[in-house]
């Protein structure tokens, strides 16, 4: 049980991931977070790609495919995972199955989570951080206890120059052309599945397990208990 997680900014990726780590059992991997753990720990791979990102420029493919596969222990292999933030490039999918494929543990799928842009727009426009200490919320979903202020430190929460709306639109457009050799990618080898990724987070949820079911991925009963919970949580929130 091995899969990518595909889709522009806001369609929910992350959330995703962690839902099936904390209900499934399949490990969330997060680039973004491997990155910033390697930097941190001032490993060799952390101080390579320290270099790139201090001097602005793009990290190579086979770097962040050796930062990935250094991550992929032989338990993780054996239990499953959902890859979050990767790969981005056609590049990097090649390189991360020549890797799977030398620990024989291909990927099952490829899943991109499909939202419309007015959709995605609306979700990233909410987003606000701490000037401060870093800290994320959202203004529909995870709200600071006091408005405009952080639970951890007090800080001011700003709006970030990548959550306007403008800027947005210009992502979202980027990331749509970025995507399609990626996309093309795993469609030739068969590998790509959808998601719809409107809704709340436990209903694209119950889709994700769902598809899983129905490709025969995943087909314990614990899989279709939490699918059930789910659901049962997003019917509760449309009554309320």
């Amino acid at each position: 049980m091995r899969f990518v997680f595909l889709g522009p900014p806001g369609t929910g990726k992350g959330s995703l991931a962690w839902l099936c780590e904390q209900r499934v059992g399949l490990k969330h991997i997060s680039t973004g977070e491997m990155f910033r753990q390697e930097i941190a720990r001032n490993t060799p791979l952390g101080r390579r790609v320290q270099r790139y990102v201090m001097n602005g420029r793009l990290v190579p493919n086979a770097l962040v495919v050796k930062v990935m596969v250094s991550r992929l222990t032989p338990d993780i292999l054996a239990k499953g995972f959902v890859l979050d933030g990767f790969p981005r490039t056609q590049g990097q999918a090649a390189g991360l199955d020549r890797a799977l494929a030398k620990y024989l543990a291909p990927l099952d799928a490829a899943v991109y989570i499909d939202s419309p842009e007015r959709l995605l727009v609306r979700r990233l426009t909410g987003r606000r951080v701490c000037s401060r200490c870093g800290a994320n919320y959202h203004l529909r979903t995870m709200r600071p206890k006091r408005p405009g202020r952080c639970d951890h430190c007090q800080g001011r929460l700003i709006i970030r120059k990548d959550d306007e709306v403008e800027t947005i639109k210009k992502r979202l457009a980027i990331d749509r052309k970025a995507a399609k050799p990626l996309l093309a990618y795993y469609r030739r080898r068969g590998g790509l599945a959808r998601v719809n990724g409107t809704g709340h987070i436990e209903t694209v949820f119950v889709r994700l397990m769902r598809l899983f079911r129905q490709r025969g991925w995943l087909t314990s009963s614990r899989t279709a208990n939490t699918a059930r919970r789910g659901n049962d949580r997003a019917q509760n929130r449309r009554r309320n």
